[in-house]
């Protein structure tokens, strides 16, 4: 039997993106909505979606609130209560800010 190649293309497609790759724009948006700059939300964004799960990150999602200082954003991650999504946060928090993160455009 020989298989269409058009219809591995959509396949292909839909196996390149990944969970954390859709989750990346909702966790952003999430993070900008939060307080925090378009740069450090899209670099933390990066970072989180590649490390954490999407149950942690719908928690994380749901932290909307008043404008917001990285420092602050890590503490209503810590109220959370998952100390793998704290640990990505503030080591995201702390790369994304100074700089450092590989993510950082």
């Amino acid at each position: 039997m020989k298989i269409d190649h058009l219809f591995l293309l959509p396949v292909i497609a839909l196996a390149a993106c990944t969970p954390s790759k859709i989750a990346y724009g909702s966790v952003k948006s999430a993070m900008t909505e939060a307080g925090l700059s378009e740069p450090n939300a899209a670099c933390m964004a990066e970072r989180m979606t590649d490390r954490l799960s999407l149950i942690q990150l719908n928690k994380l999602r749901k932290l909307k609130g008043d404008k917001r200082s990285l420092a602050d954003y890590v503490e209503a991650v810590r109220r959370v209560g998952d100390a793998e999504a704290l640990s990505v946060t503030a080591t995201s928090a702390a790369l994304c800010s100074t700089g450092l993160a590989k993510e950082k455009k």
